[in-house]
């Protein structure tokens, strides 16, 4: 089993920005693409972006293409959501999640194996 743990959630002015933090708990952390994605109240969830077991790849939706950036840091277990000129309809429950398959940067919530708790962010208009 692999364990995710979102963190750095919170409430944000529009234009103000927001790191969240992803740690797992699995020992080949580095094999597995990573993905972020998010669900705001209503919607269903929402694809943000993935980035490959190396870090080397990335590829984010429309909606927060320019703004967000993911990263990770495998000697750490911890993949990064930056998340910078933010906007009131980024609010939702973000939520970090695995693929164990290798795919090529996967954006299906589907394609995903193990799941956060997610955390909140909020930003005020």
């Amino acid at each position: 089993q692999v364990q995710l743990a979102e963190s750095g959630g919170g409430l944000v002015q529009a234009g103000g920005s927001l790191r969240l933090s992803c740690a797992a708990s699995a020992r080949t952390f580095s094999s597995y693409s990573m993905g972020w994605f998010r669900q705001a109240p209503g919607k269903e969830r929402e694809f943000v972006g993935t980035i490959s077991w190396s870090g080397g790849r990335t590829y984010y939706a429309d909606s927060v293409k320019g703004r967000f950036t993911i990263s990770r840091d495998n000697a750490k277990n911890t993949v990064y959501l930056q998340m910078n000129s933010l906007k009131p309809e980024d609010t939702a429950v973000y939520y970090c999640a695995a693929d164990l398959n290798q795919r090529n940067l996967p954006v299906n919530w589907y394609e995903y194996d193990y799941w956060g708790q997610g955390t909140q962010v909020t930003v005020s208009s």
